[in-house]
């Protein structure tokens, strides 16, 4: 396994091995921006004119992630998803930088460059963090929030969580890549469900086999487990800010209404911070999913879709609620 510390313009070099899965209605599109290339997966929408919204994954993710979600919502709203700088199919920034800082700044340029703000801005875990941060600092660019399970500081960290924040201390990557050398592609996306979803039980057949193949082709990427590593330094390194930087007082600057979910059984953000989070967002409603894990979106992405279709009709952002028509409760 290569070096975790490649450096940065060598990685961006290396071929990428194999192929990206798409899936039927989807389109992968790359983005050059000065020093910066994105991925990003769309799936247009039903009807012309409708607003756009962005989804934003978390550390390990990809755009990949959004792909239940997104089709139960395209007769609302434009979807875009981002792999983020070295993961998915973005390679790394040339500056090397997987800050929070490091990776708004990159959703911002995108914004920017695309022309179609303000968004409804969707983010999971280090992509709840990082929406979090654009929304306050950019408030221009942003018509809602939604966040799942977002990375946001927490004084006692769950115990299920501290090996993914050891990933940010110098050396581990590089020692854990080395224990990990004989683990097959299958141990580690067991591994990876065991910890994201409520129940791993779930996933379908098909589902394991498009994970076991992308995490193969990740696997092969030079840079992969520098950008883990750097990521996850980056949500560390986040968590200690305090002032006007931190997290939370930078929640308590958004002015976007905000959806929040949060899963009862997630072993990586925990179940008790859901009430901080919805009385640090001003304007917020809060949906609870006591069977779901780190993921609600991939686990339960027509529970997701209710409550994010009652957030655009709640906030006058739409007149549609449901598929039917009528309103359903998102629960709480």
């Amino acid at each position: 396994m290569p070096s975790t510390d490649l450096p940065s313009p060598l990685a961006a070099a290396a071929p990428k091995p194999g192929v990206v899965a798409v899936a039927e209605g989807e389109r992968l599109d790359s983005v050059g921006l000065p020093g910066l290339s994105l991925t990003v997966r769309s799936r247009p929408s039903v009807r012309p004119g409708l607003p756009l919204a962005l989804y934003v994954h978390g550390l390990g993710g990809s755009s990949q992630n959004w792909s239940a979600l997104m089709p139960r919502l395209a007769d609302v709203v434009d979807c875009e998803a981002l792999d983020l700088p070295g993961f998915g199919d973005s390679p790394p920034p040339d500056d090397g930088d997987y800050s929070i800082t490091g990776h708004a700044r990159a959703v911002i340029r995108y914004l920017d460059a695309r022309g179609r703000g303000p968004v409804h801005l969707v983010g999971n875990s280090l992509g709840g963090a990082i929406t979090t941060r654009v929304a306050a600092v950019r408030p221009d660019l942003v018509r809602t929030l939604t966040l799942i399970s977002p990375a946001l500081p927490e004084l006692r960290v769950q115990r299920t969580a501290l090996p993914t924040g050891l990933l940010a201390v110098p050396g581990v990557a590089a020692l854990f890549t080395r224990l990990t050398k004989e683990w097959t592609a299958e141990q580690r996306v067991r591994g990876v469900m065991g910890l994201c979803y409520g129940d791993p039980g779930r996933v379908t057949p098909e589902g394991f086999g498009a994970a076991v193949r992308e995490m193969e082709r990740r696997l092969q990427l030079p840079y992969f487990w520098d950008a883990m590593a750097r990521s996850a330094r980056g949500v560390v390194n986040a968590y200690t800010l305090g002032g006007q930087h931190g997290l939370w007082r930078q929640a308590e600057r958004v002015l976007a209404p905000t959806l929040l979910v949060y899963g009862g059984r997630d072993l990586l953000v925990s179940f008790r911070m859901a009430r901080r989070a919805a009385a640090a967002f001003r304007d917020s409603r809060l949906l609870t999913l006591p069977d779901a894990g780190h993921v609600a979106m991939m686990e339960y992405p027509e529970s997701v879709a209710t409550a994010f279709r009652e957030l655009l009709v709640d906030t006058g952002e739409s007149t549609t609620a449901g598929r039917d028509g009528s309103r359903t409760g998102s629960g709480s």
